[in-house]
C-alpha cells in the first residue's frame, strides 16, 4: 500500500508555522546507503545530548518515543547519556561548522527524526547520510582501542556514536 503524503506543522521553539511532507511510511524506504542501528525511539530512551534536544518539539512525534526517553526540560544533564558522559558540541559549533540546515535547525538528529517518519529532501538527505556515514572511522577508532564489550573503554567516542544512530553498546 502507498503512503498518502501528509502534512505536517511545526510550531516549537526553534520553527513556527514550519510545514514539511511525509511521503513515505515511517521507517521504511532509506536510500540502501543509510542503515542506521538505532530508532530515534532506541535512541531518546537510551539517553542522548542529555536528554535536553528534544523537549519542546514533543507534539511533532509519536507519543510513543517519549514513553521512556531521558530527557530534562530545564538543562543538559550528561548523567542522562547511555555512557554517562557529555560527547555534544553546543548548537553554536554546529551553526559556525555549516552542519545546520535551516529545514532542521536542531541538526542532524533532527533530520534523522523527520527521515525516519517519512520527510524526504533528495539534496539534504544525502548530505545528512555522507555524515552519518563517515562517523564509522570512529567505529574503527572504538573497534581498535578496546576490547570487545568493553563499554568502559572510549566512553565518551561510544556516546557521540550513539548520537548518530550506531549502536556502540555492540561493538
Amino acid at each position: 500500500m502507498e503512503k498518502r503524503p501528509t502534512t505536517v506543522v511545526v510550531n516549537d521553539l526553534m520553527q513556527t508555522d514550519c510545514r514539511y511532507i511525509l511521503t513515505e511510511p515511517e521507517g521504511k524506504n532509506f536510500d540502501p546507503l543509510f542503515q542506521p542501528e538505532l530508532t530515534p525511539k532506541e535512541m531518546l530512551t537510551l539517553g542522548i545530548f542529555g536528554g535536553k534536544y528534544m523537549t519542546d518539539c514533543t507534539e511533532e512525534f509519536p507519543s510513543d518515543w517519549f514513553t521512556h526517553a531521558k530527557l530534562c526540560h530545564k538543562m543538559h544533564d550528561a548523567k542522562l547519556n547511555c555512557f554517562s558522559i557529555n560527547a555534544s558540541q553546543p548548537l553554536s559549533v554546529w551553526r559556525q561548522k555549516g552542519w545546520i540546515h535551516p529545514a532542521d535547525p536542531r541538526g542532524w538528529f533532527q533530520w534523522y527524526c523527520r527521515y525516519f517518519m517519512g520527510r524526504r529532501m533528495p539534496e539534504e538527505d544525502a548530505r545528512q547520510i555522507k555524515r552519518w556515514r563517515a562517523i564509522q572511522r570512529h567505529i574503527a577508532q572504538i573497534r581498535k582501542g578496546c576490547h570487545p564489550g568493553d563499554l568502559s573503554c572510549r566512553r565518551r567516542q561510544r556516546q557521540a556514536v550513539l548520537h548518530w544512530a550506531y549502536d556502540s553498546r555492540k561493538i
